[in-house]
């Protein structure tokens, strides 16, 4: 008897060890199921990507400063251009895995090589955007027409060349009028301008239109918002990333949307950031911060302004080989992440 009792004392201890390990190894599922799904309905895709960005953008800076790219499973690094068009051609040498830019430098890339754009910034399309482009000239040139003739600066690979075609055209002149110079960034430019060298130039952003304003004898003579040319902002990667890594780009574009969010909340440490980072003016960050943030996603509006551009970019030999715009966007990541902001439908 007292044998047959160890027996069955022995077999409840091991039968309650046994639900024990069961009922250990579910909470472990869950937690590893929780775990995956941390950071975003679709669970986490762990990558490491280099995007191309510039000075006074904040969006990214906030996003890798803040912790929400980690957040997401994404090991960012932020590589620094001069114009976003410089960092859209970096694609090109696989310097950069995530660019950003106007329509134009955009669409140029697309027509270049396998390309997608995965999302736009929201930004550039209003008048009130348009309005942040200032035309500086130098002191001789006091009317539109008194540019025939002149030297115009234009940022290599960027939509200023757009611009300055419509500006002309809707003042009595074209682009055989003037003598049209590229150079690499608006320091560039300044010099430039300081020196005499170029007539007029296109600036933007508080920092650098309060800086050209200093220039002796130039003054600002007109606004993009006084032309037809709005042009929006856009996201694009390599077409293999869209493809490799649905669930991560979907979770980088979570990540802008809760930066732009941050920014939209928090300015003055915003300011404080591109301070500290890039020693870029706080006042000057404060005051473009309303059109510098994004609203991720991609509207109608933002596909006509793409298909506006590209007729003229066709137009001009400036792609030479075009294409179906349709078949250069991908927006699985944007309509997973952010569904309500996109209106545009193939």
């Amino acid at each position: 008897m007292l044998t047959w009792n160890r027996t069955r004392t022995f077999a409840t201890l091991l039968a309650a060890l046994l639900l024990v390990t069961v009922a250990l190894t579910g909470c472990g599922s869950k937690d590893k199921e929780a775990a995956g799904t941390a950071g975003g309905a679709s669970g986490q895709d762990k990558i490491s990507i280099k995007v191309a960005d510039i000075l006074t953008n904040p969006v990214f800076r906030v996003a890798k400063s803040k912790g929400l790219f980690e957040k997401y499973g994404i090991d960012a690094q932020l590589v620094t251009f001069a114009t976003p068009a410089e960092g859209i051609n970096s694609l090109f040498i696989k310097q950069v895995d995530v660019a950003y830019g106007a329509d134009f430098p955009i669409l140029n890339a697309a027509g270049k090589g396998d390309y997608s754009i995965f999302a736009t910034t929201g930004t550039g399309l209003s008048d009130k955007s348009a309005a942040n482009w200032k035309l500086f000239v130098g002191g001789d040139v006091k009317q539109a027409s008194d540019l025939k003739g002149k030297t115009v600066s234009t940022l290599r690979g960027t939509f200023i060349s757009y611009l300055w075609d419509d500006y002309l055209t809707l003042n009595g002149l074209t682009l055989d009028d003037v003598k049209v110079v590229g150079q690499g960034g608006n320091d560039e430019a300044y010099v430039a301008l300081k020196k005499g060298e170029i007539d007029a130039v296109w600036v933007s952003g508080a920092a650098m239109v309060e800086k050209f304003a200093a220039i002796e004898g130039a003054h600002e003579l007109s606004d993009m918002s006084k032309t037809n040319v709005r042009t929006g902002g856009d996201l694009i990667v390599p077409t293999a990333l869209t493809k490799e890594h649905p669930k991560a780009l979907a979770n980088f574009v979570r990540a802008l949307d809760e930066a732009s969010q941050f920014i939209t909340t928090n300015p003055e440490e915003v300011a404080d950031i591109l301070y500290k980072e890039v020693k870029q003016p706080k006042d000057a960050t404060l005051k473009d911060l309303p059109a510098l943030n994004w609203s991720i996603g991609f509207t109608q509006e933002a596909f006509d302004s793409l298909s506006k551009q590209k007729q003229y970019m066709v137009q001009n030999g400036i792609i030479e080989k075009d294409f179906e715009l349709a078949d250069k966007i991908a927006l699985d990541a944007v309509k997973e992440a952010v569904p309500d902001r996109v209106t545009y439908t193939k």
